[in-house]
């Protein structure tokens, strides 16, 4: 039992032995074997400095950059670095780019959203247009700013959406047109320099999202990969948005958003004062920042250098040639696309294995990846975002693959129990209650008794059963299921 709070403190030194011991249980963030939720670049002593520089800054408060101008002086760094790579800066078509330093992709893009809706005041029914393949950030910032959200298909071949459905989709009351580059389910490259064209004709803001591998992009493009126009250089991009805890490599949370211009950026700002208490004034969402994230992603860019992220990518494209590679020789895979950016994404043929019991069957060989649902015509499929610490692991991932594809198609696809099926079959998001969510939960083997007086328990080893339940029921059930079921985790110990 964890007790954040006992009668008598508790030594140091037991509190760091304590804090290895929950960390044992956590997946690897090093090493090259997961392939989401973390960057490894692999450079000794990387960790060391910015946990240090990260210390050091830990306690000074973003809040009031008169206060604490190292901030300042390392935020408007961090801009300058990001605008440089992303085609923007002094000499080039972008010279008055500004931007933010944010807590991570999703506030950038939220940020982004509300720049463009209060810089359209007369609209009283803002909309936002974005490619189905828009990370979910943006229904998120729709939800939140009470923007509607016009969703483009996608085409199941290129997985880009039509730049004529985007058009059409563009109305009056659009106060933003969004793209990737590259989008994160697939890693390809929207058709940016004709979406931004046909904003900018309709007088529409155009950002694009390179949260996700846009760090990346122009060191691949120096290395000769054929990087499309995505960037600053892009007339009519008004707005771009790049995290750096991703392949910048740097800790997490920390994300920049750039804007062309200060007129474009003023309408993000926060200002009140209309309280007793001091004028509130925030370029992004959070009031307090810790400066510990910020100072250590200006250790990371410094440490690394230019040099040192030609080389990173350069690992990063050949991990990403390697894993697809080693997918296209196996029978019963195939890759969605054709990697270019810092993706692997493959699905299962006719006659390949169950891709959720597949997942399960690399995490017992110690490879994690990320199983992505089926969507609008889209197939299921396993997503790999690729680090650098992955290159050197290559050779040993294609012989675990093939041995995971046997054992899936030897244990077959998930059967799921006859008595979830007739629940799920039966249920609605409106009829859910916890109850009913707990004996869902209990048949796939997820979470505790919710009577019972102690915290959820761990998800199961595999999780097949629960992707197979997730993957066959409506959207609007599969949302409020999983709502439910992160409720039954998140349950506080006393």
């Amino acid at each position: 039992m964890v007790e954040a709070l006992p009668a008598k403190g508790v030594p140091a030194d037991q509190i760091l032995a304590e804090l290895g011991d929950l960390r044992a249980a956590d997946l690897p963030t090093h090493g090259g074997r997961l392939f989401a939720y973390v960057y490894d670049p692999a450079i000794p002593g990387l960790d060391e400095l910015a946990t240090t520089a990260y210390a050091r800054s830990a306690h000074v408060n973003g809040l009031d950059p008169t206060a604490f101008p190292s901030l300042l002086t390392m935020e408007n760094a961090l801009v300058g670095a990001a605008a440089r790579l992303l085609g923007g800066g002094p000499g080039t078509a972008a010279p008055d780019v500004v931007g933010s330093v944010t807590g991570g992709g999703t506030e950038s893009l939220i940020l982004a959203v509300k720049a463009a809706r209060d810089a359209r005041p007369e609209v009283t029914r803002p909309r936002l247009v974005v490619p189905a393949t828009g990370h979910a950030a943006f229904a998120k910032a729709a939800h939140y700013l009470g923007v509607a959200l016009d969703q483009v298909p996608v085409s199941a071949e290129t997985l880009r959406p039509s730049v004529d459905d985007v058009r059409a989709a563009i109305g009056p009351e659009t106060v933003l047109v969004a793209c990737s580059a590259p989008s994160y389910a697939h890693g390809v490259v929207d058709p940016v320099a004709q979406i931004a064209e046909v904003a900018a004709s309709a007088g529409v803001r155009c950002h694009v999202d390179a949260c996700f591998g846009g760090w990346t992009l122009p060191y691949l493009r120096r290395l000769g990969v054929p990087v499309p126009p995505f960037d600053l250089t892009v007339p009519g991009v008004t707005s771009i948005s790049v995290d750096l805890h991703k392949y910048a490599y740097t800790p997490k949370g920390v994300s920049v958003l750039l804007h062309r211009d200060a007129d474009l950026r003023r309408p993000q700002y926060f200002a009140f004062a209309g309280w007793p208490g001091y004028t509130m004034v925030n370029p992004v969402i959070s009031s307090t920042r810790s400066g510990g994230p910020i100072a250590a992603a200006y250790a990371t860019l410094r440490h690394v250098g230019d040099d040192g992220y030609l080389r990173l990518a350069e690992q990063v494209l050949a991990g990403v040639r390697g894993l697809a590679a080693a997918v296209s020789e196996v029978d019963g895979l195939r890759l969605l696309a054709e990697p270019e950016s810092t993706v692997v994404c493959f699905t299962s043929t006719g006659s390949g294995p169950d891709l959720f019991v597949l997942a399960d069957e690399l995490a017992v060989r110690g490879w994690h990846c990320q199983p992505q649902l089926s969507y609008a015509g889209l197939p299921a499929s396993i997503h790999l975002s690729v680090a650098a610490a992955v290159a050197p692991r290559v050779a040993e991932f294609g012989p675990d693959l093939r041995d995971a594809v046997e054992a899936a198609r030897l244990a077959g696809p998930v059967r799921l129990p006859a008595e979830v099926l007739a629940l799920a079959g039966a249920l609605t998001p409106e009829l859910l209650t916890p109850e009913l969510v707990a004996n869902l939960a209990a048949g796939l083997g997820l979470g505790a008794d919710p009577a019972a007086d102690s915290s959820a328990g761990p998800l199961p080893a595999r999780m097949a059963l629960v992707n197979t339940l997730l993957d066959a029921v409506p959207l609007a059930l599969r949302e409020r299921l999983l709502g439910e079921f992160l409720g039954l985790l998140q349950r506080p110990t006393y």
